[in-house]
């Protein structure tokens, strides 16, 4: 059953038209938000564009023009008969050395995590490669489901110098990993990623709760501390429906 429509008075809504900022654009920034802030649940109907257009003054032209905007970015969908519907806040994350549970946090996304393995292993070439260590040293592997508000967002796998800090199951499951890091004195201080794409397998769908083939981002790390040494490999897999990164581009002199 669809949520209850939403009010715009109850989420703040109100536009400045004093700001340059486009009118349509100011409306979609604030439903964005109340979205990502769990104001507007996911399953939430906005309600009628007319009367949302007269409770904030603006023209139905502009109001549509804000909804379709979410609708093109997959945070609301049209549906025949039952009108503008929020279907899911997507989780976007800034491209700089952070820790998606440090994230989910802080946009207060309740995240959890589920580790699925946690062993020292040999290394394999990759993660060899990646920590500078030879083929078939012991590294320590971590591989997680994290959650936000109960919902699989990521699979994220680890490997780290074997020794490294305490890695127990109990700690992963409460905290994120970064932070366990910087909490052993350990300084991040730059890291070399990578971000792709590709299909989800059987297994990554069913953790997910995707089916199989659905896209999914991937993103590779390898972290160095204030030293220079690497001191965690990543290579983790996110739900594309529900993730994107931001890049922030800047024009050369």
């Amino acid at each position: 059953m669809p949520k209850p429509a939403a009010d715009s008075a109850a989420l703040g809504l109100g536009v400045d038209r004093t700001s340059p900022v486009p009118l349509y654009h100011q409306l979609a920034q604030q439903l964005q938000a109340a979205i990502e802030q769990g104001r507007l649940a996911p399953g939430s109907l906005l309600g009628n564009e007319l009367e949302l257009a007269a409770s904030l003054g603006l023209s139905r032209p502009t109001v549509r023009q804000a909804i379709q905007s979410l609708v093109d970015k997959g945070l609301m969908v049209r549906r025949r008969g039952v009108g503008t519907q929020v279907v899911h806040s997507r989780i976007r994350r800034p491209l700089e050395l952070s820790s998606l549970y440090d994230d989910l946090e802080a946009a207060g996304r309740a995240p959890a995590t589920r580790v699925l393995r946690n062993v020292v292993e040999p290394a394999a070439p990759e993660a060899a490669a990646a920590l500078g260590v030879a083929v078939g040293a012991e590294v320590h592997r971590v591989d997680r489901v994290r959650y936000a508000r109960d919902e699989p967002v990521a699979l994220l796998r680890n490997h780290l110098p074997a020794g490294l800090l305490d890695l127990s199951t109990e700690r992963l499951e409460s905290t994120g990993l970064y932070r366990m890091m910087r909490g052993a004195g350990i300084t991040l201080h730059s890291a070399r990623q990578t971000v792709g794409a590709r299909a989800a397998t059987p297994q990554e769908g069913e953790l997910l709760a995707e089916p199989e083939g659905a896209p999914l981002l991937t993103m590779e790390r390898v972290t160095f501390d204030d030293g220079g040494r690497p001191v965690e490999f990543g290579s983790h897999v996110y739900r594309a429906s529900r993730h994107s990164f931001e890049f922030q581009l800047l024009v050369r002199p």
